[in-house]
Order: structure tokens, then C-alpha cells, then sequence
């Protein structure tokens, strides 16, 4: 028996020859039997392989942690948060100079000079009252007693001369048993003339000159300190500066007068106080 495949060669080889001797136009026509043919002869697509399926790529899953023992405390604080620098302050910039305005300032006037300056205040100077007095013919010697240049005081010179003694004796009762002036005396030669001021409250002071340096610029000066307890006296004062202070230590007599030592630059003499 004839196979197959050769049997269907020798067909389609007839049938091929047979489209060629037609005309053109039947051999435009479809030809259901030269398709089968064809698909007779077409080996069959061979079957698909089954493929395994691709795997997906392997994602490292990281080792999970042991489960916290039951001992351990569980942190529940929140992460730490990221410092972040507060921003930096803004400094302007340094502005420009402007030199300030200049202004036109008038001109500086002298002051106007008084054309009617204010009358100078002079105190009123005491004039005794007129009186009738003779008039001088002639010089007044030494010897006329009797006789004065001026003429003898009339009544209202001597109340004038009454009033004022007797203001000044008041005043000076107000005053303590040392106020006024004395004289310190070491035999028959002056040391210091004193003069002292005692208000009678128990505060005293004064100042001293030593006429044995007339006419020296340091012959005088105020007295350092005065102290008077009961009936003893004690002066204290410094002839010259930078030298050592002379000490008066005196003790009160019966006659008003105060008698005692004097120390001074270290040597000692007995003086006596007497009011002048």
C-alpha cells in the first residue's frame, strides 16, 4: 500500500499543474483544495513546553528580635527629638553717616551797658547834733588842762556816752570771767598777748601773738585748745609750724590773775596771766 505522504505529493504536484494550464482568472478564484493541500503538508506547531513559574526575587526579611523577658521594663519614652538651632539674630546693617544740618545762628551781642546804673547803697554814718561851741582864737598847748581843742561835752554827748558804756557793760556781764584780752609775763618780759573768748556756756577759744617776733608773718595765730576745770587752766597752742605746741598750766589767784608754768620747746619757766 501506498503511503500516505506520496499519495498526497502526487496530488498536489496534479493539482499544481492543473492551476497552471487555466486561465487567469479561475486562478484568481480561490482554490478550497490547494488550501487543504498546503495545511496537509504543514507540520503540526510542536506543543508548548510547560514552563515552571518565575519565582519572585527574595526580600531579606530582617531576624525578628526575641520577645523582651518578662523581667526587662518596656521603654515606652518617645524618641529623642532632633535639636534644631533657633535661627540667628538679625543685625542691620550699619546705616550711613549724615552729618547733621548746620544752622545760621545769629551773632552773639554784648550785653547793652546801664545807661542809669542801679545807686550804690551806702549805711548811714552816726553825725552828733550841732552844738554852740566856742571858736578857737588860738592854739590849745599841753599844759592848758582846763582846755580842749574841741570844747568841753555838752548833755547830749555825755547821754550818747552813757547809752553806749551801758550797752557794752551789758554785754560783757553776759560773757564768762575769761573773755577779753590778757598778757602771759615771765618775770618783767612779755611772752604772748591772748586774747580770749568765753560766752559763759563753757566753750572757750582764742588767738595769740608773741611780741617778742614783731612784725613776723607766724608771730600769730589762734590758740590749739582751751580747757578750764574748776580753778585750773590749760592753754595749749604752737608758736611756729612744724614745731612742738608750748603748753600754760595755770592755776587761778585771788586777785583775778592766773599763775602758773610754762613748757615750752621743753623748758620750763614760771609765768603769770594777767588781764590787760
Amino acid at each position: 500500500m501506498e503511503p500516505r505522504g506520496s499519495r498526497i505529493a502526487r496530488v498536489a504536484a496534479l493539482l499544481a499543474t492543473v492551476a497552471l494550464s487555466a486561465s487567469p482568472a479561475f486562478a484568481q478564484e480561490a482554490d478550497p483544495i490547494g488550501a487543504l493541500l498546503e495545511q496537509a503538508q504543514t507540520p503540526p506547531p510542536p506543543e508548548p513546553v510547560a514552563q515552571p513559574p518565575a519565582q519572585a526575587p527574595a526580600v531579606e526579611t530582617p531576624p525578628a528580635s526575641p520577645p523582651p523577658s518578662s523581667s526587662a521594663p518596656v521603654s515606652t519614652a518617645p524618641p529623642p527629638a532632633v535639636y534644631t538651632p533657633p535661627p540667628a539674630a538679625y543685625t542691620p546693617p550699619p546705616a550711613a553717616y549724615t552729618p547733621p544740618p548746620v544752622y545760621n545762628r545769629p551773632p552773639v551781642q554784648a550785653p547793652l551797658p546801664y545807661v542809669n546804673p542801679p545807686p550804690t547803697y551806702a549805711p548811714p554814718t552816726y553825725a552828733p547834733p550841732a552844738s554852740r561851741r566856742p571858736r578857737l582864737t588860738a592854739p590849745v598847748h599841753i599844759d592848758e588842762i582846763g582846755k580842749t581843742p574841741e570844747g568841753p561835752p555838752t548833755a547830749t554827748d555825755l547821754n550818747y556816752e552813757a547809752r553806749m558804756r551801758s550797752s557794752f557793760n551789758s554785754a560783757q556781764g553776759m560773757q564768762g570771767p575769761l573773755d577779753g584780752a590778757w598778757t602771759l609775763r615771765s618775770g618783767g618780759s612779755e611772752l604772748y598777748d591772748l586774747q580770749l573768748v568765753d560766752t559763759g556756756s563753757g566753750s572757750l577759744e582764742g588767738a595769740w601773738r608773741d611780741p617778742r617776733r614783731r612784725g613776723a608773718v607766724d608771730a600769730s595765730g589762734f590758740i590749739d585748745s582751751i580747757s578750764r576745770v574748776g580753778g585750773q587752766l590749760t592753754i595749749r597752742l604752737t608758736p611756729r609750724p612744724g614745731a612742738a605746741p608750748s603748753i600754760i598750766m595755770l592755776s587761778a589767784g585771788n586777785d583775778g590773775g592766773w599763775s602758773g608754768e610754762l613748757n615750752e620747746r621743753g623748758e620750763h619757766r614760771s609765768v603769770t596771766l594777767r588781764r590787760n
